[in-house]
């Protein structure tokens, strides 16, 4: 028999499952989350390896979605020393790299820039030629500044990425190839800042993801687990452990991603929405052919704006531990919340905070720790709960793109709290294990490639530019872990851009695939 294992770790909790070779789950899990990730990580590990009565030498493959890489750029904790170089000289000298950067953010990797003679026109025409001897004085520079991680962007580099990947020889030629480089056009989308943002960010957080990754492999191993491990991506699709090394970034925003994966493959829905209530956020996601729906705008995270691919989602203050307060003869629920103390400082368990997860024990909703302790006015508790129900009904609203009603999936712990039945909703679905839908959707994920990027077509048909970009995006799955006898295309997207000449289209394919075994 050959199990998966899939780990998730929540801003509240930590599950974990173990699946059997016809995806039934046979052990679960849910630990608080810790403030250092990984011992949460490996108590999650620990308990549903309890819970299953199999040989850990049979556990083949390891899924694992993580925070280590939002949390240490939110927190500004163990970011790299980048060295940014541009090619972009004379063309881009008015907006410097990390312009609108934060402060903190700055100082902590260092803010080593450089700005060189390169990059192209819309078309793949140079603005002006590399001057090599330029960048050797430019990477020499960094070296001696004793940078960990190079980030390098080129104006117009998803249309030719020619200069990027000349620079980053260079880089290698001087600093060694262990030197980790992050290239903006394997990375990010048209648009140099936030292109080069996210190629930034990329490059500050290699050594986070360099340690939560073998930190997580060295404790697969110590318990007797020789299985191949994977992370998560922000698309619900899987990376190799080597590739999320080399892009961690894309790990940033999986957890939501993982809950809608989840919640298509618990459901046998694939065009629904996913509204996943934890113990403090509610996010609520859009399925598409079974896909989370991606984000049109620039994201911004950590308070730098990026444009790499992230899942289109709301996020709203409400989960099971929530605060519950009367202001001014209101009900007030969220955002503050008890969070991971949740069984500590909720009333049910002895606490002395009122919580969302109360109001629904009072409400016999769910059976959890001790009823008898909850004592409240039953008209105050059914308006807490109708306000409740409200929150997530405005938030479904704004999701939706037309006033059709729409099959709604709930998962996630906190969802205990919404009722059957909700506004705008075709059908209210709450599948077995939903409270382990996201540990679920990580370990049943395909792996994916995508590219996005700008095609002429001035004196190449739409056919054959087509044809390119589907080669390349099951390239990327292949690389990624894909098994290629698998492989199939999930998304393209084609964007004619008026405002540029030469008929110019932006063209997104995304392929997936099953692991290669």
């Amino acid at each position: 028999m050959i199990y998966r294992l899939g780990i998730d770790v929540g801003g509240t909790n930590t599950d974990a499952v173990i699946l059997d070779n016809k995806n039934n789950p046979i052990a679960k899990i849910k630990v608080p989350t810790t403030k250092d990730v990984s011992t949460g990580i490996l108590r999650a590990l620990d308990e549903v390896l309890k819970g299953a009565s199999v040989n850990p030498e049979e556990i083949k493959y390891a899924m694992l979605g993580t925070t280590h890489c939002t949390n240490a750029i939110v927190e500004r904790k163990n970011l790299a020393k980048v060295g940014i170089i541009r090619a972009g000289k004379p063309a881009t000298l008015s907006i410097k790299p990390l312009i609108s950067w934060p402060n903190d953010l700055i100082k902590e990797i260092g803010g080593y820039t450089h700005i060189v003679k390169g990059g192209h026109e819309y078309d793949g025409r140079e603005l002006s030629p590399l001057d090599e001897e330029e960048i050797r004085r430019a990477v020499e520079d960094l070296k001696k500044k004793r940078v960990e991680s190079i980030a390098i962007s080129s104006v117009f580099s998803p249309v030719n990425n020619g200069h990027e990947v000349r620079i980053s020889e260079i880089v290698n030629e001087i600093m060694g190839e262990k030197t980790p480089v992050s290239l903006s056009h394997e990375i990010g989308s048209i648009s140099l800042l936030e292109r080069e943002n996210a190629a930034v960010l990329n490059a500050a957080i290699i050594n986070v993801a360099d340690t939560a990754v073998n930190s997580f492999e060295n404790a697969l191993k110590e318990r007797g687990i020789h299985a191949s491990l994977y992370i998560t991506q922000n698309d619900g699709t899987l990376m190799s452990a080597e590739y999320a090394l080399k892009y961690p970034v894309l790990t940033i925003a999986s957890g939501p991603a993982n809950s809608l994966r989840g919640g298509t493959f618990l459901s046998g829905l694939k065009d629904a929405i996913v509204v996943d209530v934890g113990g403090t956020t509610t996010d609520i996601g859009i399925l598409l052919n079974g896909f989370p729906r991606e984000s049109a705008v620039a994201v911004e995270i950590g308070g730098v704006r990026t444009n790499f691919r992230m899942p289109d989602l709301i996020s709203i203050g409400l989960g099971g531990g929530s605060l519950v307060k009367k202001e001014d003869g209101d009900i007030r629920v969220g955002p503050q919340s008890v969070g991971y103390k949740l069984e500590k400082e909720a009333l049910v368990f002895g606490g002395n905070k009122l919580t969302a997860t109360d109001i629904a024990v009072f409400l016999n909703k769910v059976k959890l720790g001790d009823p008898s302790i909850v004592k409240l006015d039953r008209t105050f508790a059914e308006k807490v709960n109708e306000k409740i129900k409200t929150m997530a009904e405005d938030a479904i609203d704004k999701m939706k793109t037309s006033p059709e009603p729409v099959p709604v999936i709930l998962v996630g712990g906190g969802s205990i709290l919404l009722p059957d039945k909700l506004k705008s909703a075709s059908k209210v679905i709450k599948p077995s294990h939903f409270e382990v839908a996201n540990a679920i959707g990580a370990a049943i994920a395909q792996v994916s490639g995508q590219i996005d990027k700008v095609f002429s077509l001035e004196k190449r048909g739409r056919d054959e530019v087509l044809k390119e970009a589907k080669e390349t995006a099951i390239k990327e799955a292949i690389k990624a872990g894909a098994d290629p006898k698998t492989i199939e295309i999930v998304d393209v997207d084609e964007i004619p851009l008026a405002y540029l000449p030469g008929n110019a289209i932006r063209i997104r394919v995304k392929a997936a695939g099953y692991l290669k075994i």
